[in-house]
């Protein structure tokens, strides 16, 4: 009897995003376990101690916890920008691309794009991408630096550029956000620790959601200020929650066990790329297989990227067609390195 889609999908190697992790044993565990307040009244101790765990993590002096990527993003602009400003950032941005377009929906701000490699950008493209000092113009307030990039195939920013480009930033009066929604991935990829990589920004945003393990939450660091600022528009986008330590005790877990074994992922990642690059009819760059997030591309002679990922749905492996040829796959705690050797078979088959 053939599967039915749901069967399949339950039992696919899922390369689509690592969004798609679901909590371990030990992290339900942990969750089941957590003591519990009322967030929006300041009293759920496991909040409290993540926020002030990520704080010291990311050398801030406040945190918030919020539910999503997008909010953690959307608050951190309305904290650092008003109505009428501009922000600066790559064209491939996650909070330009993703997000519905809430930094003009909810903060009113438009956005000045800079084209780079691989969604970094540098000092003297900063310096462009400024409004002259004139009443006709927005007003440059912000810059957005996503570490890792997402659309750039988890590329990952020297620590010298974001430096720079931020101390450029900072003389020029603009206000910095890192998004680091995978910044563990960064961080193990680099050697470099959070606080070093967010010492230069204003605020900086992390997802406990996608390599970490954990089912919901990103936080928002910065100063007290900024944080104030980012909990009360929280409220106002509808973020707070009541017994949310539940979910803070998944962040904790996932920030106390998942985080070195990133390195699976990202050579895990690695694997599939140098196999893709030698599959016919199939290209991708292997060199900038970094972290955990790889594109390629598919000859039109295998048909279109969503001809090519539905072949591979049918076989048990699913990743996402995010172009007209070119597919993304992304690497994942749910994802053993045989489940990998799995897949890499699956292309083969395919491709000859």
């Amino acid at each position: 009897m053939a599967a039915t889609a749901s069967s399949t999908a339950a039992t696919a190697i899922d390369l689509r995003s690592d969004t798609v992790t679901r909590p371990t044993p030990a992290m339900l565990e942990a969750m089941v376990a957590a003591e519990v307040g009322d967030d929006v009244l300041g009293d759920d101790p496991t909040i409290i101690k993540l926020q002030e765990h990520m704080a010291k993590l990311t050398g801030k002096e406040a945190a918030c916890f919020v539910p999503s990527g997008t909010m953690a993003n959307g608050t951190a602009i309305r904290a650092l920008t008003e109505p009428g400003d501009e922000i600066i950032g790559n064209h491939t941005g996650h909070f330009y691309l993703y997000e519905s377009g809430n930094y003009a929906a909810i903060s009113g701000c438009s956005v000045r794009l800079i084209e780079g490699d691989r969604g970094q950008f540098d000092v003297e493209d900063v310096r462009a991408s400024m409004r002259p000092p004139d009443a006709h113009f927005p007003h440059s307030a912000l810059v957005i630096i996503e570490n890792t990039n997402n659309r750039g195939g988890g590329s990952v920013w020297p620590l010298d550029k974001i430096e720079r480009v931020a101390a450029e930033a900072r003389r020029l009066g603009l206000k910095v956000h890192l998004d680091g929604a995978r910044l563990m991935n960064a961080c193990v990829a680099s050697g470099h620790t959070p606080a070093e990589y967010a010492a230069r920004a204003d605020t900086v945003s992390m997802c406990f959601s996608k390599g970490l393990g954990a089912p919901v939450g990103s936080i928002v660091a910065g100063s007290q200020a900024l944080i104030r600022r980012v909990h009360r528009f929280r409220k106002l986008f509808g973020g707070t929650m009541r017994q949310s330590g539940y979910l803070a005790a998944a962040a904790l877990y996932a920030i106390e066990n998942n985080v070195q074994r990133l390195a699976q992922d990202h050579e895990n990642a690695r694997t599939l790329a140098q196999a893709i690059a030698e599959l016919p009819g199939l290209s991708t760059d292997v060199d900038e297989a970094e972290t955990n997030i790889l594109y390629y591309e598919v000859d039109p002679a295998l048909g279109t990227a969503a001809d090519f990922s539905q072949r591979l749905e049918e076989s048990g492996v699913r990743m996402l067609a995010t172009g007209p040829q070119q597919i993304r796959a992304v690497t994942h705690l749910d994802v053993s390195a045989d489940q990998i050797g799995q897949a890499i078979e699956v292309m083969k088959k395919l491709t000859h």
